[in-house]
């Protein structure tokens, strides 16, 4: 039987953060000349504990929904990024703009990412959730 593990699970590959796929479907993507250019793409979301990112554009899948008019929901057939393993993308490094593996340093007295070319992958601060903020009037509403 599988445990689950506790805690906090930390993943290289952060929300808004360049990407291109290494391996699978994505990979053999083929250009109007025939050239193979494995599809480059920006995360959208991680799912750190299952190894998982959704690539903007990419594993593209349909969904049938039914409609639900209690909830004021429509149905049809809906387009929408489909899980990936964490695997078969690799980060591309901001110097060489080739695929790289992520090593983590203290520099400055802060943890960064560094790619293998020694440069430092910054911070995009868009996987950072924000606050949400309140509309005037919300909480006489509530």
């Amino acid at each position: 039987m599988k445990t689950e593990k506790v805690g906090t699970v930390r993943s290289k590959i952060k929300r808004g953060d360049q990407v291109v796929f290494i391996a699978g479907k994505e990979y053999n993507r083929y250009d109007s000349a025939g050239k193979r250019s494995p599809y480059r793409g920006k995360v959208i979301a991680v799912d750190a504990r299952n190894g998982k990112v959704k690539v903007e554009g990419a594993m593209i899948v349909k969904r049938h929904r039914k409609p639900v008019p209690q909830m004021n929901r429509e149905g049809g057939i809906f387009e929408q990024e489909a899980w990936v393993s964490v695997s078969n993308v690799a980060l591309i490094d901001p110097e060489t703009g080739k695929p790289t593996r992520v090593k983590y340093e203290v520099r400055d007295g802060k943890k960064v990412r560094v790619a293998k070319s020694g440069k430092v992958i910054a911070e995009t601060g868009s996987y950072k959730k924000e606050p949400r903020k309140k509309i005037e009037g919300e909480e006489a509403a509530h």
